[in-house]
């Protein structure tokens, strides 16, 4: 059933851009293809975004953000900082690994927009050591946690677990060991900051 400008939202677009790069991929599908799949005009989807580069943009921040909301909700839970550092992490790798698993073609199809698209992909970097911030001030307060500069540590934690959530790892997150690698690095990681 064609939709009218009047009910097409951005949300609606984004979930259609979604399954258009899901069944084309990045490099084939068009405006034209989202337009087609919601039975409107190209110039209606232009109306929402206005190009193809801020469509993709949407998008792409779109897929992070779901991440960085699920994370959110660890990051500001009342557990002790330390349980809910080592939870924050395991989230972290389990949402990667969920979305490399379950949907492998729009996986690689985010990876091609990040690359082209650094801004969605900054922002999700900033958002996420945000977090793990927030998780270090609050074990440095309680005296759990020795950091002279908790956002300094965030990105040095972040980066030294980046075999477990950076997307050019995905291939290793199902390989044995990965598991008990994982487990091993955190423990290393928490001990350190103790």
């Amino acid at each position: 059933m064609p939709a009218s400008s009047e009910t097409l939202t951005a949300e609606r677009i984004l979930e259609a851009t979604e399954e258009v790069l899901r069944r084309h991929g990045p490099a084939k599908a068009t405006v034209v293809d989202v337009a087609r799949a919601l039975g409107v005009s190209h110039g209606s989807v232009y109306r929402h975004f206005r190009t193809k580069a801020a469509l993709r943009d949407a998008v792409t921040k779109r897929w992070l953000d779901r991440t960085v909301r699920e994370l959110a909700v660890i990051a500001a839970g009342d557990t002790d900082p330390e349980h809910r550092l080592r939870h924050w992490l395991r989230a972290l790798f389990d949402a990667k690994r969920r979305k490399a698993g379950e949907d492998p073609e729009l996986f690689a199809t985010y990876l091609a927009l990040a690359d082209d698209d650094g801004a969605a992909v900054g922002e999700h970097l900033a958002d996420l050591t945000g977090q793990l911030t927030g998780i270090i001030e609050a074990g440095v307060a309680a005296g759990g946690f020795t950091a002279t500069d908790p956002a300094t540590t965030a990105r040095a934690l972040f980066q030294a677990t980046g075999r477990f959530h950076d997307p050019c790892h995905a291939r290793e997150w199902e390989r044995p060991g990965a598991e008990d690698d994982f487990a091993a690095l955190v423990d290393l990681l928490i001990r350190g900051l103790r």
